[in-house]
């Protein structure tokens, strides 16, 4: 993919999946604490979220491009293993732009402040659609989340009635490692359906993951070079899978942030292992606690997210949400 600047009047696509089986039995084998037990129906993302969608983002709700809450880090742009460069002479709007190659990959050097600010700016458009109000697209700091103008203190809690949010540890967990099809189905060891280790993926010269979208592979153990790197973020969906309810690099490629079930305080958790790391790191034991305090310490090119969502109800098949400024949420049933 060249590189293109992508603008708030574009359409934001998101593939949704379900994840159901609601009131699942936790996990409590070989963890401290149990994990993974929900007790609603919700969505999670089939990818990670990527360069292109938060390019788009930053045009939205920074469209002179003064990046006040620290939304953008310049390591996007400045570091090979980053997928998205400033203009400062692009025109109002258009001050982002996907470097080559580099749209379908996983964003990087994000916080989980990032993450919570994303989820609000989609909860403002989701439940503005059809507002003429430019200004429903710039919403950062309230919605999912009360935030604050700055990245530090205590992490703050998932407010009542968010409907676009980081997924919980147990969502996060439930959608990477349960089997489904049942409550008492138990767990895998990996998130590509299987308890054998996975195989790392190697990339072609674009960055594209070996595996396709079957198989146990995974990106990691910086295997996957491409741009001069040795071992690089991969396309989503190329490396290997899917997990039971078909999501895909819920094993390496980035780290991802958790919301710890939403509660105020305590840590905040990256999960999934990263391209970095033994393949080892992707299983169902491996996670990584953020302090709460300085959650933005972990900004680095192994480090994304993933969103979670209230689930749809049947039986719609696609659900398009008109966002203001003419942008569209495309929420997919599998």
């Amino acid at each position: 993919m060249a590189a293109c600047s992508l603008s708030a009047d574009a359409a934001l696509l998101i593939d949704w999946v379900n994840v159901g089986d609601a009131g699942n039995a936790a996990d409590t084998t070989g963890r401290p604490n149990p994990v993974g037990d929900v007790a609603n129906d919700f969505q999670i993302m089939k990818y990670e979220f990527t360069n292109a969608q938060y390019a788009q983002f930053l045009n939205a709700v920074d469209p002179d491009g003064t990046n006040p809450n620290k939304i953008y880090n310049g390591l996007m742009g400045s570091d090979a293993r980053g997928g998205i460069s400033f203009n400062p002479g692009s025109p109002v709007g258009s001050k982002y732009s996907v470097k080559t190659n580099m749209a379908a990959k996983p964003v990087n050097y994000v916080s989980w402040w990032d993450g919570a600010r994303v989820s609000n700016w989609l909860q403002a458009g989701a439940l503005n659609y059809g507002s003429t109000d430019a200004s429903a697209l710039a919403p950062q700091n309230n919605g999912a989340y009360t935030v604050g103008a700055l990245d530090n203190g205590p992490a703050v809690a998932k407010n009542a009635g968010a409907t676009i949010f980081l997924p919980s540890q147990d969502q996060w967990y439930k959608a990477a490692y349960y089997k489904g099809d049942g409550t008492n189905a138990g767990y895998w060891d990996y998130t590509t359906q299987t308890d054998v280790r996975p195989t790392a993926v190697t990339a072609n010269s674009v960055g594209d993951g070996s595996a396709g979208s079957t198989g146990n592979f995974v990106n990691g153990a910086n295997a996957a070079d491409w741009n001069g790197q040795d071992g690089n973020v991969t396309t989503v969906g190329t490396n290997g899978g899917p997990g039971a309810y078909g999501t895909f690099d819920m094993g390496g490629n980035v780290w991802e942030w958790n919301d710890m079930n939403g509660e105020a305080g305590g840590n905040r958790e990256l999960r999934g292992g990263e391209l970095r790391l033994s393949t080892l790191q992707t299983s169902s034991s491996a996670q990584f606690g953020i302090q709460s305090f300085d959650p933005s310490a972990a900004e680095d090119y192994w480090v994304g997210f993933r969103l979670a969502s209230v689930a749809v109800p049947e039986p719609s098949v696609s659900v398009i949400l008109v966002l203001a400024g003419g942008m569209m949420l495309r929420r997919r049933r599998h």
